[in-house]
């Protein structure tokens, strides 16, 4: 029978340990039903009062990193968003890579113009004659969340930008709306408040059932930092060489060998850049 055990949260705060949620976030990554309850059997053997959560998911990333290695990159996918940063840059390009593959053409990091002064917008998307200007707030820590402030000010950028851009004659196209993405969790505040001017919100998993995490998963446009037959460092010497997707290395065993990985390791980074993201590597 599962005791009931109270853990401690990143922020600090203690609350009670669920099962059932461990079960669903293994199950989320692909993990079978009988590697589930492994897991969960395990887990429950070690857990204790206090155990912090990050504690926990350590413990159940190993257990699933040596059963099957691609299903662990799916559950860590939420670390792995974290581990891009410091710079936001390339959280930009995973964003517009997610849009490309939903059928717009996208560019990152542009310069507009608005009525009033320029503004640098993250990821510019335009779609059967609609451009969308869509801004990232990356967040190196899992605890953060964007407030109402935030989504207050990249809605009066929007305006200024939309403004200019559907006055100027020379535009072929019509500047729709503002876009906010970012990889943790909006306050409640924020979220009203994008509804209320029409301004698209994206988290970790907002909307609900189309989130960050949902349409990573659904596309498998993985991050390189899922990989666990990488380090820490060459995960780093990646991204610096502007590889952000595991799918970039599907053909990429020259990117591979720049960063000083033996003929070995890319054998075995290589075969779990096809599990994890098979056909759609293509």
């Amino acid at each position: 029978m599962e005791h009931q055990v109270y853990i401690k949260k990143s922020n600090g705060e203690t609350e009670l340990f669920s099962f059932e949620k461990l079960r669903r976030s293994l199950r989320s990554s692909g993990a079978s039903n009988e590697t589930v309850e492994t897991i969960v059997e395990k887990i429950q053997g070690q857990v204790y009062d206090g155990m912090s959560s990050n504690t926990i998911y350590r413990k159940a990333f190993s257990i699933l990193k040596g059963k099957h290695k691609s299903t662990a990159s799916r559950y860590s996918l939420k670390r792995a968003i974290l581990e891009l940063g410091p710079t936001g840059y390339p959280f930009e390009r995973l964003i517009g890579a997610l849009l490309k593959e939903r059928g717009f053409n996208t560019k990152v990091s542009v310069t507009l113009q608005g009525a009033c002064v320029t503004h640098e917008i993250d990821v510019l998307a335009e779609k059967d004659g609609n451009v969308y200007a869509i801004e990232c707030k990356f967040h190196a820590d899992a605890r953060a969340t964007s407030n109402v402030k935030i989504p207050l000010y990249i809605n009066s950028r929007f305006l200024d930008i939309q403004q200019q851009w559907n006055s100027n004659p020379k535009n072929t196209t019509h500047l729709k709306q503002g876009w906010l993405v970012t990889n943790t969790r909006f306050t409640a505040d924020a979220v009203n408040y994008g509804k209320c001017v029409g301004l698209t919100l994206m988290s970790w998993d907002y909307p609900k059932n189309n989130g960050l995490k949902a349409n990573i998963d659904s596309l498998a446009l993985y991050p390189v930092t899922t990989l666990t037959t990488l380090n820490k460092r060459e995960k780093h010497l990646l991204i610096a060489s502007d590889v952000i997707l595991v799918k970039e290395l599907f053909d990429g065993k020259n990117k591979l060998v720049n960063i000083g990985l033996s003929d070995r390791k890319i054998e075995r980074v290589l075969n779990e850049v096809q599990q994890l993201c098979g056909s759609d590597c293509n």
